[in-house]
């Protein structure tokens, strides 16, 4: 009997989770119809690239900042005198470019836009803002799901450019006063291993995760039920989901991109 309890259990999550990733496609196709509606969406674009990317940067730049001076840190304590300090420059180049940038600043703000963009349509959906839309005869998605994701597709990028500059010359400020290196020597390393292949797939990856945190967001939000503990469910649900998202979406581009 026990056995029958867990594969009716396994077989029951399996048909939710298959409904689920139906609910998610069917959701998904709607924005993608209604991207042609730019009458629509257009004149929203630029607020929200406002706030999803301009107003997201201090919270890149900070946590670039320290993320560069420790890999600096971190790089000297690891050599121990057996590879040259120089490397400390190769270390911090090439890791915030291809991972710590991108991914760090990616899950920041799977917290920061995700959820709020969950908790914002989330609290729509439930006080009926979005059926008053439909009757309305505004179409809803061309109304709040396209520009939000247009905008973290474009933005995103752009933050980490901004962490991705920040984080390298906070590891050269720390190397050239902490670690008793020259500027020559920080920029040797920089410029050893890199390619300008670097930043195209830093900025490819990039603007996945901004796609993927503000569909998410706006799918959770468009499918809340339950009142104000529905908000909170639906923007608990939204980060954990990006959060994932972000990480299966850096497996993939390393395996697809850097093979």
């Amino acid at each position: 009997m026990s056995a029958q309890r867990s594969f009716a259990w396994i077989g029951a999550k399996s048909t939710e989770g298959f409904a689920a990733f139906g609910r998610f496609s069917s959701f998904t196709a709607e924005a993608g119809r209604a991207v042609p509606d730019l009458k629509t969406w257009g004149k929203l674009l630029f607020p929200l690239m406002k706030r999803i990317g301009v107003d997201s940067i201090p919270i890149a730049l900070f946590l670039a900042a320290f993320t560069g001076i420790v890999l600096a840190l971190q790089a000297s304590y690891t050599f121990t005198g057996a590879i040259p300090m120089y490397f400390v420059g190769t270390l911090v180049g090439k890791t915030m470019i291809l991972e710590l940038g991108p991914v760090l600043t990616g899950l920041a703000l799977s917290g920061r836009v995700g959820a709020n963009i969950a908790a914002e349509l989330g609290t729509m959906r439930v006080s009926e803002q979005i059926d008053a839309l439909e009757t309305l005869s505004y179409n809803p998605h061309s109304y709040l799901v396209v520009p939000r994701v247009v905008a973290g597709l474009l933005m995103f990028p752009v933050i980490v450019v901004f962490a991705n500059a920040i984080g390298i010359v906070s590891g050269w400020i720390t190397a050239i006063n902490l670690l008793e290196m020259t500027s020559q020597e920080f920029i040797r390393g920089l410029r050893l291993f890199f390619e300008p292949f670097d930043i195209t797939y830093s900025l490819i990856k990039t603007g996945s995760f901004g796609f993927a945190i503000t569909l998410i967001g706006c799918y959770q939000g468009f499918t809340t039920t339950g009142g104000a503990q529905g908000v909170g469910t639906a923007t608990t649900r939204a980060v954990v989901l990006s959060s994932m998202m972000i990480l299966v979406l850096d497996a993939f581009w390393a395996v697809t991109l850097l093979q």
